[in-house]
């Protein structure tokens, strides 16, 4: 029984592999969920090789059992495609609301990777190392927090030239 996997699935699972990872590099969340998808069905198809020849149906009494095929290699690439197909719908939520909110899916970097990285760029000149903190204290100062709430215009019902406007109470008699 020979057991050595078909050269051209393993090149093929490795380029899909490869490719989505690059992608997965990407600061872009929709090229991140293409990524997402190459590497799952990259990984897929490597597992599937690498879990033996094809075989008959694993059915007791239609196919001798030196003959059948494992059935759990092929459950378990089902429970990824799945997994794969949640993790896919939730990043490209995410892509879709970012869009809403900055009218495009790049990731940025906030304001504590740019002092890590501005920190380690400066690490062979120690007189150096606070210069360029205020500058991003003063960034983040100025930054905007999408997350606070804005607050609603007021609602007051004592307009000018309107006089007071009362509202009947719900469930009962406006008298």
């Amino acid at each position: 029984m020979e057991m050595s996997p078909a050269l051209v699935l393993v090149l093929t699972a490795g380029a899909l592999i490869g490719c989505g990872v690059y992608l997965l590099l990407e600061r872009s969340l929709s090229r991140i969920v293409i990524g997402l998808v190459l590497v799952s069905n990259g990984v897929n198809v490597m597992y599937l090789v690498m879990s033996g020849r094809a075989g008959g149906p694993p059915l007791v009494g239609t196919t001798p059992t030196e003959e059948m095929s494992d059935p759990l290699p092929q459950a378990m690439v089902l429970t990824a495609i799945v997994i794969s197909l949640g993790l896919s719908a939730f990043v490209l939520a995410m892509a879709y609301r970012s869009w809403q909110l900055h009218g495009h899916d790049e990731v940025q970097d906030d304001l504590e990777d740019r002092r890590v990285a501005d920190r380690l760029a400066k690490v062979g000149t120690p007189d150096r190392a606070d210069e360029g903190a205020a500058d991003l204290d003063v960034e983040a100062a100025e930054a905007r927090d999408e997350t606070e709430e804005t607050p609603l215009p007021s609602t007051s019902t004592n307009q000018p030239g309107l006089g007071a406007v009362e509202t009947p109470a719900r469930g009962g008699d406006a008298s």
